[in-house]
C-alpha cells in the first residue's frame, strides 16, 4: 500500500463517524504545538463570516464550502495568531496541520521577578530573562544546577575534584553574588547555596527567571551579582499527574513525579518528588580518585493552594531533602569516614524548607509571605570534619497600591532572622577561643515607585534601607527606565547598588578540603558594588519566521570585596577586604530564531572583563580573577518534523581562557584553561499529549579538564601529605619525591572530569 493510499485510510477510519453521519468536512484540519494537541483554539475563515473551536484533539472541521480559495487565522491565548491559504477541492481530504508558536517567544510572558509585581516582560522596566521546564527538556539533567549550563552569561561552576560541590556564576561573579529564591523567598541561604539547587522536582517548576545585575533593592544582601528566581508551578493549573524517568551509561538514575489531588472542596495539593542515584565510580583519568562525586539524594515537595473570594492567593509549601554524597579514592568505604588511611570526602545533608503566601482579605492588595529553612551538614573532608547548622526565618509584608494616576507603587518590610553554626574557625571567637555562632536579625524597608509617563516612557524608581546588628544601617537605591521605541522594539536603563554581608562557608569551599588553612587577616566589611546596564530588544515577524534579538552592556563596581588569597601562602586562604576596588564589565548578545515551530534556535555570547584593581608601588595593578572566563557562548537548535512527532535537540556551550589556581611557581599544571565546550544531542518521540520518549548523548566530544593537563588533583597518591617536607619557615620543600614542592590539593576544578555518555527516558503526562 502506498503512502496516498495509507493516509486515506488512516482518514477513512480516523473520521468514520462523520462520513457515516453523511456530514462530511468540505476543510478540516488540527492545530497543534510540538506535536501537541491545542485546545479551544479559534478557527477563522477570513471574509466568509464562520468561525470554530477546535476539540479535544486540537481538530476543526468546516462544512458546505464551495471550490475556491479560503485563508484560515487561527488564534489562542498565550500564542501568536497564524494565517494559512488553501484551495478547494485541490486540498479537500488533506488534514491541515497548523503549529502555533508560544507568545514566549514574543515576550508577552508575565514576569514577577524584577519588581515583585505580575507584569507582562515586555513592560518590565527592568531586564528579567525566563525560561521554561520547555527550555531546560532539550538538554535533560538530574538537577537545575546542570540545566543552567545552557543559559547565556550563566555558569555552574565546581569547586572541588573530589565532593563536586558548586556554585553559579552570573557576569563572571563568583556564586555568593548570586542569589536564588523559591517563588521570591530566600529558601537558599548562603550554606545550602552549595546544594540548593539539587534535588528540586522538576515537576513542581512553572519557570525560571534570571535577572542579571544588582538586585538587592528588593531582595536585600546577597543579591549583588544577580538573582535566579524559581517559581513553582499554579496548583490549579498543573496537571493531574506528571513524571520524568532518566537513566545514562554512567549508571546514574533519575525519577521525578508531580501528583495533584484535592483536599477538600476549597483545598488543592501538588506532590513533587525528585530521586536521584549514582552509585558507581569511575576513575578514567586514572588517579585513584573518583571523577565523578557518588550520590543518593531525594527531595519530597507539596504545596498546598485554598480557593478564596476575589481569587485572593493562600498558598502553603515545604520541601524536605536528604543528600548521601561523597568523593575520594577508589577503595574508600564508609568504614574509613574521618580517618587518615584510605582519602573520601563523605558529606551528609539533611534540610527542610517551608514557603507561606497569604493576601490579606482587604480590598487593597496586601500580601504576607513567609519562609524557614533548616539545613544541617555532617562532614568530613579526609580527617577534618565540618559539621554545620543553619536556620533562617524570613517574613515580608508587601503592599501594591496606586496613590497617583499613572503611579503604582510597592511598599514592604522584610525580616531576616539568622542563626549559623560550624565548627570551623568561621564561628570561633578570636580572643576567647570558645564557639560563638553567628546569630542576628536584619530588618529592611524598601519602596518602588513605577510612573508610566506615557506609552513610550516607564521610570522605576526604588530605595531600600536594612539595619544589619554588626553594620548597622545600609541603603539601597535603584532607577530603572524603559523606552519603547515602537512595539517591538525597546532600550532599558538600569542603574543602582548592591551588598553583601559575608559568611566564610560562601566564600570558597577549598577551605574545607584539608589542603588550605583558614585565616581572617581583619574585621570583614559588607561588600558594596555600583552597577549600570543597557538593555536593548528588538523583534520581527515575517509569515512563519520570527526573530527575537536582545543585547546588555554591563558595568559592576565592588568595594570591600572579599577575595580569598591563594598566593600569598600556599597552605592557606587568607581572607580580607580588598584594598582597591574590582570590577565586572562585559557585553552579552542573545538570538532567538523560529521557522514555522519546526526549526527553533537559541544562541548566546557574552563577552567580559572581570578583574581586582590594587595600589602596589604607586601604581594601580590589574590583576585577572581565577576561575572566570574571558568570552563564552551557549546554543540550542530544535527540528521538529510533525508528521512523525519527532524533535531534534542540538545544545551546547564553549568558555574561552581562564586563569586557574596553582599552589606555586612549580605547579606543572596549565595557569590558563584551553577553550573548552560540552555539546549534546537528543532525539524526543511523542506518541501522545500524555507519552513522550527521549534518548541522546551528552559531552558528544567527550571532553574533560584531564585532557589538557598533566594532573587535576595535586598528589592525589599522598592525600594526607604524609610524605611531604616542610623547611624552617613553613614552606613546602622541593624533594626527589615531590619536585613541584606541591600538596595534596582537589581545588584545581572548572568543569566535571565526567565525559561522553548515552542517557534516554520517558515522560508521562496525564491532564
Amino acid at each position: 500500500m502506498d503512502k496516498r493510499n495509507r493516509l486515506i485510510l488512516f482518514l477513512g477510519v480516523l473520521f468514520w463517524p462523520a462520513f457515516f453521519s453523511g456530514q462530511e468536512c468540505a476543510l478540516e484540519g488540527r492545530v497543534v504545538h510540538n506535536s501537541g494537541s491545542l485546545i479551544s483554539a479559534t478557527v477563522v475563515l477570513k471574509n466568509h463570516g464562520r468561525a470554530t473551536l477546535t476539540d479535544s484533539s486540537g481538530r476543526f472541521c468546516f462544512k458546505g464550502l464551495s471550490d475556491g480559495e479560503y485563508t484560515i487565522r487561527v488564534t489562542m491565548t498565550g500564542y501568536s495568531a497564524i494565517e494559512k491559504k488553501v484551495r478547494l477541492p485541490e486540498e479537500k481530504f488533506f488534514l491541515h496541520e497548523i503549529s502555533l508558536l508560544p507568545v514566549e517567544s514574543s515576550l508577552e510572558n508575565v514576569v514577577v521577578t524584577g519588581t515583585m509585581r505580575p507584569v507582562k516582560r515586555s513592560e518590565s522596566p527592568v531586564a528579567v530573562e525566563m525560561y521554561t521546564p520547555q527550555f531546560f527538556k532539550k538538554n535533560p539533567a538530574p538537577s537545575i544546577f546542570e540545566s543552567l549550563q545552557n543559559v547565556n552569561g550563566v555558569r555552574p561552576q565546581l569547586n572541588c575534584n573530589v565532593c563536586n560541590t558548586g556554585d553559579i556564576h552570573i557576569n563572571g561573579l563568583e556564586g555568593p553574588y548570586t542569589m536564588i529564591t523559591i517563588d521570591g523567598m530566600p529558601i537558599v541561604s548562603s550554606l545550602g547555596s552549595v546544594y540548593g539547587l539539587f534535588g528540586i522536582p522538576a515537576q513542581m517548576i512553572d519557570r525560571v527567571e534570571i535577572i542579571k545585575g544588582p538586585a538587592s533593592g528588593l531582595y536585600g544582601s546577597e543579591a549583588v551579582g544577580g538573582l535566579i528566581n524559581i517559581i513553582t508551578k499554579s496548583v490549579d493549573k498543573a496537571p493531574r499527574f506528571t513524571a520524568d524517568l532518566m537513566a545514562t551509561s554512567w549508571h546514574e538514575y533519575m525519577a521525578d513525579a508531580g501528583l495533584k489531588s484535592a483536599l477538600g472542596k476549597k483545598a488543592t495539593n501538588l506532590l513533587g518528588i525528585n530521586y536521584f542515584s549514582y552509585q558507581k565510580p569511575y576513575d578514567k583519568n586514572e588517579d585513584n580518585f573518583t571523577d565523578v562525586t557518588l550520590q543518593n539524594r531525594i527531595s519530597v515537595f507539596d504545596k498546598i493552594s485554598l480557593a478564596r473570594n476575589y481569587n485572593r492567593t493562600a498558598t502553603l509549601a515545604g520541601r524536605f531533602f536528604y543528600e548521601n554524597r561523597w568523593g575520594g579514592q577508589m577503595q574508600w568505604q564508609p568504614r574509613f569516614r574521618g580517618g587518615d588511611s584510605v582519602y573520601g570526602e563523605s558529606i551528609y545533608t539533611t534540610r527542610w524548607e517551608m514557603i507561606g503566601n497569604y493576601q490579606l482579605p482587604l480590598q487593597e492588595k496586601i500580601h504576607v509571605s513567609f519562609s524557614a529553612t533548616a539545613h544541617d551538614q555532617n562532614s568530613y573532608y579526609g580527617t577534618i570534619s565540618y559539621q554545620a547548622k543553619q536556620r533562617i526565618v524570613f517574613s515580608q509584608l508587601v503592599w501594591d497600591k496606586s496613590f497617583l494616576p499613572f503611579h503604582t507603587s510597592l511598599i514592604g518590610i522584610a525580616g531576616r532572622y539568622n542563626y549559623y553554626d560550624d565548627n570551623s574557625t568561621a564561628t570561633i571567637d578570636t580572643l576567647t577561643k570558645n564557639n560563638r555562632p553567628d546569630a542576628g536579625f536584619v530588618s529592611g524597608l524598601f519602596i518602588q515607585d513605577e510612573w508610566k509617563i506615557n506609552s513610550r516612557h516607564f521610570l522605576l524608581s526604588g530605595l531600600r534601607a536594612d539595619y544589619h546588628p554588626v553594620h548597622k544601617y545600609i541603603f539601597t537605591p535603584r532607577v530603572a527606565w524603559k523606552w519603547s521605541l515602537n512595539d517591538k522594539e525597546t532600550i532599558r536603563l538600569n542603574g543602582g547598588t548592591g551588598f553583601r554581608v559575608v559568611n566564610l562557608f560562601t566564600e570558597e569551599h577549598a577551605a574545607l578540603t584539608g589542603a588550605r588553612a583558614v585565616e581572617i587577616a581583619e574585621e570583614l566589611k559588607p561588600e558594596r558594588s555600583w552597577n549600570f546596564n543597557v538593555n536593548y530588544s528588538n523583534r520581527w515577524k515575517w509569515k512563519n519566521h520570527y526573530l527575537g534579538f536582545d543585547a546588555a552592556v554591563w558595568y559592576s563596581r565592588f568595594t570591600n570585596q572579599i577575595i580569598p588569597d591563594y598566593n600569598t601562602h600556599p597552605n592557606k586562604i587568607i581572607y580580607k577586604n580588598l584594598d582597591g576596588y574590582s570590577s565586572s564589565s562585559g557585553i552579552t548578545l542573545n538570538f532567538d530564531w523560529n521557522v514555522a515551530n519546526r526549526v527553533k534556535t537559541l544562541a548566546g555570547i557574552t563577552v567580559q572583563d572581570v578583574a581586582k584593581f590594587e595600589i602596589k608601588n604607586g601604581k594601580r595593578q590589574k590583576t585577572e580573577l581565577i576561575l572566570t572566563e574571558k568570552w563564552s557562548g551557549t546554543w540550542s537548535v530544535s527540528y521538529t518534523i510533525p508528521a512523525e512527532r519527532l524533535t531534534i535537540d542540538y545544545t551546547g556551550n564553549v568558555y574561552g581562557r581562564m586563569v586557574l589556581p596553582l599552589l606555586s611557581a612549580l605547579d606543572p599544571r596549565p595557569e590558563f584553561s584551553k577553550v573548552w565546550s560540552i555539546q549534546n544531542l537528543q532525539l524526543t518521540k511523542r506518541f501522545s499529549s500524555m507519552l513522550e520518549i527521549y534518548a541522546g548523548v551528552k559531552n558528544l566530544l567527550n571532553w574533560t579538564p584531564a585532557r589538557n593537563s598533566p594532573f587535576l588533583i595535586a598528589r592525589s597518591h599522598d592525600p594526607f601529605d604524609k610524605k611531604v617536607e616542610y623547611d624552617a619557615n613553613g614552606n613546602v620543600k622541593p624533594t626527589a619525591e615531590n619536585p613541584f614542592a606541591l600538596t595534596f590539593d582537589p581545588s584545581y576544578v572548572y568543569a566535571s572530569n565526567q565525559g561522553r555518555r548515552i542517557f534516554a527516558g520517558i515522560r508521562l503526562n496525564l491532564r
